[in-house]
């Protein structure tokens, strides 16, 4: 019996460690991730300085107001700083609560900006005196929001056909809606938001093809009921479009961008030195205003602007890590790969790597609906922050 009460007391001891080690992860609320937060406001400062020097030109020749678009820019900016702060005080969870509604309030979206027509195309609802509102920047957050919420309740059940789908059904009426408008990057870009999270969430590889597939379907029955012959001729224009017969028509903007990426070299023209946005390239304050960082402070520049990106995305898939649940974590990956993906893909557009897709980039491109979205995006990463578990010294 002494033997017996000894063992126990022995192997009591032993256990002891590793019942400190449980207790040594603990959930910390309210600290936000400052590094995340600091590269957010760098980000965004060297966007509002690249918007005034790539704008200046244009406002003042076609407005009468070299400040118009920075004044702008600046307004949509502070009140996103706001709502940022905001945003990251409330507790990420709550948006589980309504997630239906969020998702179909903007399907509804949607539905109605197929109604306003604005520069040839259906994209944007015109709110009179505020400006026009870009539905797909919210839809963006709708779906990561949904998918999150459907990943993390159902993630036993991911490699199963649950893991395909109850998603693809939901992503059927957002790519069909945006390709009426017609919204070809944005459609790219929220179907590989979804494959993402997807994935990472557990769904089979065997699975994608079939999505893959059933988009591609999708896109053709598209093609059949609506004249999508810009999509053909912006491929045939990417090919060669310096050879391009309509060089200062179709293809002027992209060959500006080419001669001012050039131009700039390893150091750049410096800030404000851009010869390109003397209505050459046409709005340079917008998708196209990687072009002007490249030729105003060169190849130094547009590393440093892509290495803000990869520390952004870093410390957003961090956070990712540390969410205390699974709702968090596909959330943070979600709103992670947005940025990252937007980022890639304009590069890749301004430089000719792929063809024109008018996407814009994040925290630099001109456009209150989407600085405003991303700032509060970056609020829920930051309010998943002060909700991570970390390992106590």
């Amino acid at each position: 019996m002494a033997d017996s009460a000894a063992a126990r007391k022995k192997i009591f001891r032993r256990e002891k460690p590793a019942k400190k080690q449980v207790r040594a992860k603990r959930r910390s609320i309210g600290e936000m991730d400052t590094a995340f937060l600091l590269i957010v406001l760098i980000l965004l400062a060297f966007g509002l300085i690249m918007v005034f020097s790539a704008s200046y030109a244009n406002a003042l020749y076609y407005d009468h107001d070299s400040l118009l678009y920075i004044k702008k820019q600046g307004l949509f900016a502070v009140v996103g700083i706001v709502a940022m702060l905001l945003i990251s005080k409330i507790d990420y969870r709550w948006y589980k609560k309504f997630v239906l509604p969020i998702y179909l309030f903007g399907l509804g979206l949607l539905v109605v900006v197929l109604f306003f027509e604005h520069n040839g195309a259906r994209r944007w609802i015109n709110l009179g005196p505020l400006g026009t509102f870009q539905p797909s920047e919210y839809m963006k957050l709708a779906v990561i929001i949904i998918f999150a919420t459907m990943i993390a309740a159902n993630y036993e059940r991911m490699r199963t056909g649950y893991g395909f789908w109850p998603f693809f059904a939901l992503l059927i009426p957002v790519v069909g809606l945006m390709m009426l408008e017609p919204h070809l990057s944005g459609t790219i870009i929220i179907c590989a938001i979804a494959g993402v999270m997807m994935f990472v969430g557990g769904t089979k590889p065997k699975y994608f093809l079939l999505m893959l597939a059933a988009l591609a379907a999708m896109v053709v029955a598209v093609i059949l009921i609506k004249d999508v012959s810009y999509i053909t001729s912006r491929i045939h224009n990417w090919l060669d479009p310096f050879g391009n017969e309509n060089i200062h028509d179709k293809v002027w903007q992209t060959c500006q961008s080419l001669i001012a990426i050039g131009s700039g070299g390893i150091m750049g023209l410096g800030l404000g030195g851009s010869q390109q946005k003397y209505l050459y390239l046409p709005e340079p304050q917008n998708d196209f205003i990687f072009a002007i960082v490249c030729e105003e402070l060169g190849l130094i520049g547009a590393i440093l602007v892509i290495t803000l990106f990869v520390l952004l995305v870093y410390r957003g898939f961090s956070i990712a890590n540390q969410a205390p649940d699974k709702f968090g974590a596909m959330l943070a990956i979600g709103i992670t790969v947005q940025i990252g993906i937007q980022a890639l893909l304009n590069i890749a557009v301004v430089t000719n790597a792929i063809p024109n897709t008018g996407i814009s980039l994040p925290f630099f491109s001109y456009g209150g609906t989407a600085l405003l979205m991303q700032l509060a995006e970056m609020g829920i990463l930051l309010n998943i922050s002060r909700h991570s578990v970390i390992e106590k010294p």
